[in-house]
């Protein structure tokens, strides 16, 4: 996999990271990841999240967040979404965009970085356990409204 590129994300990834997201989810919910991604590109945040291109072609992405402070945490990091083409899962995409926004964080002395995982989310789990993650001190919480 020589030709595998993480690169800071961009707007233009916006279209590609839905595909991808239909493609491995069956919630057929419309993200708008171009208003997530203008929002970053805003903040000048763009360097918190990822995308992997093979052969120039986007077949990941990684989006992720800093907090400063909430519920007793400190200065922490977030990763919100994560998503690899099935055609490329089990390559080690994934991991190559972990490992690189796990050492942007780093550099900025974040010393936690979280995300959420749904209970039966078995694959995404044991992803987050080889790169790890443990069990945090947060239960999620949510309201119908």
């Amino acid at each position: 996999m020589d030709s595998l590129n993480i690169r800071e994300i961009t707007l233009d990834d916006a279209e590609d990271i839905q595909q991808i997201r239909k493609r491995i989810s069956e919630d057929d919910a419309h993200v708008e990841f171009e208003k997530i991604l203008k929002r970053h590109v805003d903040d000048g945040t763009t360097q918190s999240c990822l995308v992997a291109e093979l052969d120039s072609k986007v077949v990941g992405y990684m989006i992720s967040t800093q907090l400063y402070a909430g519920f007793g945490v400190k200065k922490s990091a977030w990763i919100m979404a994560i998503g690899v083409d099935p055609d490329h899962m089990g390559q080690g995409i994934g991991l190559k965009m972990a490992e690189e926004i796990c050492e942007i964080y780093k550099k900025k002395g974040i010393e936690y970085i979280y995300s959420s995982v749904l209970w039966d989310s078995i694959d995404v789990l044991s992803f987050f356990k080889k790169l790890g993650f443990e069990r945090s001190q947060f239960i999620n919480l949510r309201k119908k409204l």
